[in-house]
């Protein structure tokens, strides 16, 4: 049985514990309190698209589709949540309430993939579920027997990938990879990408990592925790 104590830990505020021992725990909820805000105009679903690491994603459709006959397919956006590649889920109030609504206002299917989650997976494992999550879409769009709750209604060739801070980042590596229309993932077609305040870093601070509010909560002390939790000891600075 582990001899780990109440604060022989590293603590990323209160979201995130590291213990010496390796033990690691990790909130379920946001540390703000957002409570789901129900739509009736949406209908939601979880998915399996990873068995071998148990990952899911969440889909969303408008109750009420388009009747004219040029409009009878969905476009799809994929929305990848943020969280330092450290926190966050599909299942969270505040990512569930932006896809109901994405799906109402942009009248969309709207995917929304967990991914694997540092320091247990570290990079690149979170940028490689992203691309796991649009094969799945491919799967789907190929399988003789799919899923018609997703097929009978969206568009296959007319896809978007959007995600904010590590899922803006997560987007960025697919725009890198697959690029708009990639032949290996047809017939699945990328139109374009929405970066959110991606997080992104370097060797030299920018201004506003320089020189931001110190008391906010996700400040450059916390910025960099979550750096040295995602990426391998060999990428790691002094």
């Amino acid at each position: 049985m582990s001899e780990t104590t109440p604060t022989d830990f590293e603590d990323c505020r209160g979201v995130l514990r590291v213990y010496k021992d390796g033990t690691i725990w990790r909130s379920s909820q946001p540390s703000f309190n957002v409570p789901i805000t129900p739509n009736a105009a949406v209908e939601w679903k979880d998915s399996v698209f990873d068995p071998t690491n148990n990952l899911q994603l969440r889909l969303y459709k408008p109750t009420s589709l388009p009747t004219t006959a040029a409009t009878t397919k969905l476009p799809i956006f994929y929305y990848i949540h943020g969280g330092g590649f450290c926190i966050g889920s599909r299942t969270w109030p505040n990512c569930q309430n932006y896809c109901f609504k994405l799906a109402t206002e942009l009248q969309a299917v709207v995917i929304a993939p967990d991914y694997r989650l540092a320091p247990e997976d570290r990079l690149p494992a979170a940028i490689e579920d992203g691309y796991t999550a649009l094969k799945w879409l491919q799967g789907q769009a190929l399988a003789e027997e799919p899923d018609t709750w997703l097929t009978d209604v969206a568009d296959f060739g007319n896809v978007f990938i959007s995600g904010d801070s590590a899922g803006g980042n997560i987007a960025h590596n697919l725009a890198v990879r697959v690029g708009a229309g990639s032949v290996e993932l047809g017939p699945v077609v990328v139109k374009g990408y929405v970066l959110l305040a991606p997080f992104f870093g370097g060797t030299v601070l920018c201004e506003s990592e320089a020189n931001g509010p110190v008391d906010a909560f996700l400040n450059l002390e916390l910025i960099d925790r979550f750096v040295l939790e995602t990426v391998s000891s060999c990428w790691r600075h002094n």
